[in-house]
């Protein structure tokens, strides 16, 4: 299943390279062609039509069968006829129980089993108090109903499994379709510069010395510009990106700065890409601490910007603590980062990362998945949880506490994963931390108690903050660390 589903994911990047290839190499000169408003650029549509096929074989696995909690009626009639034949076939009194005495026999059997299915002591007890007096070979029907019973179990629950991992799959299908759906709208609807803007950015940047060989532009739906030059430095200079950011960002009336990593424009063409700066930017700092007696901690985090102006913090708490604990928690940071870099959704990607820990089926490997995600552009951070602790939110003479309930990921197929969205401002700190932590704090008040130690923190850059709360929860613990600790702040401030 698993060969499976990464065959079907490369598969899929492999057509949208594809395309992409053909726009950017063979297909250059179309961008260059007068085309008409309702005319739709085939290349597009034909991603657009990879991506309907993916949405459409979605949809067939969604349309499948759903899991089942209990056995069906066709189930337990199959038990109970199997029991009647090994057990009662050769009973002397088989004519008076599943003759007159049939529906009574069977609505027993059939009470028995669901008594089992329901784990009800009493009731299992009960049933068998009933039959004790009636059947004279009762010992070994109920041993036979049972082992029959836990056969049909044992296969509704690999059935399940089975139903769980294509849902995972068809979840998987449906976000790559997303996915290529995006992909689309952002490759194919650049357009080429109206000549009056290509001619005063050809100007503007000739000054500087750079030549402009080609310029693109797309209009966001959000309302954000963003430019494709092409461009090249003359007489051997080398000009820095940052300081063409500054041009277009005089010419625009907007702030731009430059997405990806080309930091230098120099003798040879190169393209590329300036957007809309953000609003805010984030500075973060981490304090950790081993368990005592452990030499590596089971929790790990990434601190990441990406170039969609998204800010995203992750921290995962692994099963325990020690080597084990940190390999789990690790790739689950790994994961995570992969699939949010690649476009997935924070949820869907949670969802593919506890996927991914189920078909391990190592029984007992978890780890917890705390996801915020701030747009830069905004200031809306989205939290997503799984068996995380709370996180803090502190602005000015106040701070929030953003819990969870949900279990942790790795443990079953289906996790609920709790989000929740907040706006974020200027001076805003963002607490995010590990159960460690607060577990060192009195019982009952660990919320309270850390929403206090949080205002008692005068610090301000984050670094110092993280390392001023876990300081005063171990005084709470006699400075003793019953459990890996990790304090992870991050600060908000307008641009």
């Amino acid at each position: 299943m698993q060969e499976w589903i990464i065959a079907m994911l490369v598969i899929s990047v492999l057509l949208v390279l594809r395309d992409m290839a053909k726009v950017f190499f063979r297909g250059r000169s179309f961008l260059k062609a007068e085309q008409p408003a309702e005319e739709k650029n085939p290349q597009k549509e034909k991603v657009e039509r990879y991506a309907a096929s993916f949405r459409k074989l979605a949809d067939s696995f969604y349309g499948l069968p759903y899991r089942k909690d209990y056995l069906s009626n066709g189930q337990v009639d199959g038990i109970i006829r199997e029991t009647c034949d090994e057990i009662c076939s050769h009973c002397y009194q088989r004519e008076i129980c599943w003759g007159t005495q049939s529906q009574e026999m069977y609505r027993g059997s059939e009470r028995m089993i669901r008594s089992m299915e329901e784990g009800n002591q009493e009731k299992i007890q009960e049933t068998k108090s009933d039959w004790m007096s009636v059947c004279s070979r009762f010992s070994q029907y109920y041993e036979t109903l049972g082992n029959s019973y836990m056969r049909e179990r044992q296969k509704l629950i690999w059935d399940n499994r089975m139903i769980e991992s294509r849902l995972a799959v068809a979840q998987q299908l449906q976000e790559m379709s997303r996915i290529m759906d995006m992909v689309a709208e952002d490759l194919y609807d650049i357009s080429i510069a109206d000549p009056q803007l290509m001619t005063e950015l050809q100007k503007i940047l000739r000054k500087r010395h750079i030549v402009v060989k080609q310029v693109w532009v797309m209009d966001k739906v959000e309302g954000r510009r963003e430019i494709f030059l092409t461009m090249r430095a003359r007489s051997g200079q080398c000009i820095s990106v940052n300081e063409v950011a500054q041009l277009l960002s005089q010419e625009f009336g907007t702030p731009m700065a430059a997405a990806g990593g080309r930091r230098i424009v120099n003798g040879e063409y190169h393209t590329v890409h300036f957007v809309e700066d953000v609003s805010y930017q984030v500075l973060y700092g981490v304090a950790k601490l081993t368990k005592e007696m452990e030499k590596v901690s089971g929790d790990n985090y990434i601190c990441r910007q990406e170039e969609a102006g998204r800010f995203v913090m992750c921290l995962s708490d692994g099963m325990g603590s020690g080597v084990e604990a940190c390999r789990e928690s690790e790739e689950v940071v790994e994961l995570l980062e992969q699939f949010l870099e690649s476009g997935f959704t924070q949820e869907t990607a949670a969802k593919m990362v506890n996927s991914a820990l189920v078909m391990k089926g190592q029984e007992g490997i978890f780890s917890t998945v705390d996801i915020c995600a701030v747009d830069l552009y905004t200031g809306i951070c989205n939290f997503l949880k799984a068996g995380a602790s709370a996180t803090f939110i502190k602005r000015d003479h106040w701070v929030e506490a953003i819990s969870s309930e949900s279990l942790a990921a790795g443990l079953i197929q289906q996790v609920d994963f709790e989000t929740s969205s907040r706006k974020l401002y200027h001076g805003d700190y963002l607490i995010m931390m590990t159960d460690g932590v607060l577990d060192a704090l009195p019982a009952m008040r660990e919320e309270e108690t850390m929403k206090e130690i949080i205002m008692d923190i005068h610090e301000e850059t984050p670094k110092e903050m993280s390392r001023g709360i876990l300081e005063r929860v171990l005084g709470y613990s006699d400075y003793c660390a019953r459990d890996d600790m990790t304090v992870l702040v991050a600060g908000m401030w307008k641009k």
